[in-house]
């Protein structure tokens, strides 16, 4: 595996003034061998300038965030990151590589969850270059690179988890946008490592049912849903039932048999687990009568 290491070359200000200085005396030296018709002066003076031209074509400009990496002869020699007017063995070879952060919006993939439902999830990876050499050595096209790789942990991660669940204990895709979303950066991060690739954010951007089942599954959510709220209705409404007749019998408020206790229980949970507003019944006698 090829690591970066640092070449910055020299300063490039200082080499084109003396470059340029060199290029003037020689062009007037010429001039003036012309004149005088000195013919090895001329031929001196012609070699120097075309000398001096090629020299100024190791000049290379490197921006901010960005980073040129040099080649020479397909070595590796190192990667200029300071910022400036740099000048390098006019034989290297430049390739230009952007440190800057990017964003990459996947498309709209239709996979199955871990339930088998058809589902359309989308994702944004924000992610940057941080190992130059890696990027332009270890893969082809650090760019695809990125985008397949991501697109292919995309499709690994909504077959581990359920589009929807009704309870905190098991991890879904709508649910648990968090979790999701580490899970996810974490996966892309280990395909693009290779890559010198830093993955900064992924985050689910586009997630719904597939056409063909949405109707469906909605209904299915509603029916779940209801399902979940029902139990927790009645799991409360026992839970009250039980808190009632301990505080009755604890305060000796009433002493209950066990056939009055069932109807007490009875008419609790009509009224803790009914949907509709209840009409009560006034007893004005006695409770055994």
């Amino acid at each position: 595996m090829i690591r970066e290491r640092s070449y910055n070359g020299l300063p490039g200000l200082p080499v084109l003034a003396v470059l340029i200085l060199v290029q003037l005396g020689l062009i007037w030296m010429l001039v003036m061998n012309i004149r005088s018709q000195a013919a090895p002066e001329i031929v001196f003076a012609a070699v120097g300038i075309a000398f001096v031209t090629f020299l100024m074509v190791g000049l290379f400009m490197v921006n901010p965030n960005e980073g040129k990496v040099l080649q020479l002869f397909g070595e590796y020699k190192g990667t200029a990151k300071q910022e400036g007017l740099r000048w390098a063995n006019p034989f290297f070879t430049k390739k230009k590589v952007s440190l800057r952060v990017r964003n990459f919006e996947s498309g709209r993939l239709k996979v199955n969850d871990i339930d088998g439902n058809p589902i359309e999830i989308a994702a944004v990876v924000v992610w940057k270059v941080v190992e130059t050499a890696e990027a332009v050595f270890e893969v082809d096209d650090y760019e695809h690179y990125v985008k397949v790789q991501s697109e292919a942990a995309l499709r690994n991660l909504a077959t581990s988890y359920a589009y929807d669940a009704h309870d905190d204990q098991h991890v879904s895709l709508r649910g648990h946008t968090g979790a999701v979303a580490d899970h996810l950066k974490r996966e892309i991060q280990d395909r693009l490592a290779k890559a010198g690739v830093q993955v900064l954010e992924a985050r689910i951007s586009h997630l719904a049912y597939a056409p063909e089942i949405a109707a469906a599954m909605l209904q299915r959510q509603q029916a779940g849903a209801i399902i979940a709220a029902r139990q927790r209705i009645v799991e409360g409404a026992v839970g009250m039932v039980e808190m009632a007749l301990e505080m009755l019998s604890a305060k000796s408020i009433i002493q209950l048999d066990e056939e009055r206790k069932a109807a007490m229980v009875s008419n609790l949970l009509v009224v803790l687990c009914g949907d509709r507003n209840t009409q009560p019944v006034i007893n004005t006698g006695t409770i055994y009568q």
